[in-house]
């Protein structure tokens, strides 16, 4: 079946009293995140995705951002959940989406984290040296494309600000250092060929995270995109059976 192009844009689907915040990832859109926001709207979620500070626009419009632009556009998808009349909100997160969803833990009040594909490390290790060359070498192409069912789905950039990686890099470093004031009930899910991020960042963060009920899945046939690969419907089903548990405990 031929996947059907995404939109890039901001999406709430209007739901019952508890509420999930959608956190997409670096240099991503909420098109990675729909068919989720779907799947939940079905059980009843009101669901809210907002696009990033900076993304599903132009490079040069990303360029003018760092972390604290994307996490403000985090703060506010919370407190529109919260518009809506929302009681309980789950925040889930891909990739750098992710680190984003682990500081909501502590700066607001969710009752249930899913960390998706979040870094601790990846693959490329040149993001070391972003702080120091992006001013000589502002762009770096896109390192190449995913595979038809996901690449159909996704609206990415063809060229990252190198500015931005550096930033990308310092709220890694930070989410890090403030892992273990995370309290709140977490399912880290991780893919184990995920070529943008190390998988070991996964155990990572199971293992130095705060929180007193964890569970972690580990999927074996789907890459960074998690949430449009292969295994996306065994992913969404496992999440919707840890909220149902975190559910029934508050």
């Amino acid at each position: 079946m031929k996947a059907k192009r995404r939109s890039p844009e901001t999406f709430l689907y209007s739901g019952g009293k508890v509420g999930l915040l959608l956190l997409h990832g670096f240099t991503g859109s909420t098109a990675e995140m729909q068919p989720m926001g779907r799947f939940f709207h079905k059980l009843g979620f009101t669901v809210y995705a907002p696009l990033l500070a900076g993304h599903g626009t132009t490079p040069e419009e990303m360029a003018e951002t760092r972390w604290p632009d994307w996490w403000q556009s985090a703060l506010d998808g919370y407190e529109r959940l919260e518009e809506e009349g929302c009681e309980r909100i789950a925040v889930a997160g891909l990739s750098m989406g992710g680190l984003l969803t682990m500081r909501l833990a502590y700066h607001r009040h969710p009752f249930a984290l899913i960390l998706l594909n979040t870094p601790v490390d990846v693959r490329d290790k040149r993001i070391r040296w972003a702080r120091y060359v992006h001013h000589i070498r502002p762009y770096i192409p896109r390192g190449g494309t995913k595979e038809a069912h996901i690449e159909s789905e996704l609206f990415p950039y063809e060229r990252s600000p190198v500015a931005c990686i550096a930033s990308l890099w310092s709220l890694i470093n930070l989410t890090k250092k403030e892992m273990n004031r995370v309290k709140v009930p977490t399912l880290v899910v991780q893919s184990t060929i995920d070529e943008t991020v190390e998988p070991a960042s996964g155990d990572y963060i199971y293992s130095h995270i705060g929180s007193n009920y964890k569970e972690m899945k580990r999927y074996h046939k789907s890459g960074h995109i998690i949430t449009l690969d292969k295994e996306r419907e065994h992913v969404f089903r496992d999440i919707a059976d840890f909220l149902e548990i975190i559910i029934g405990k508050v």
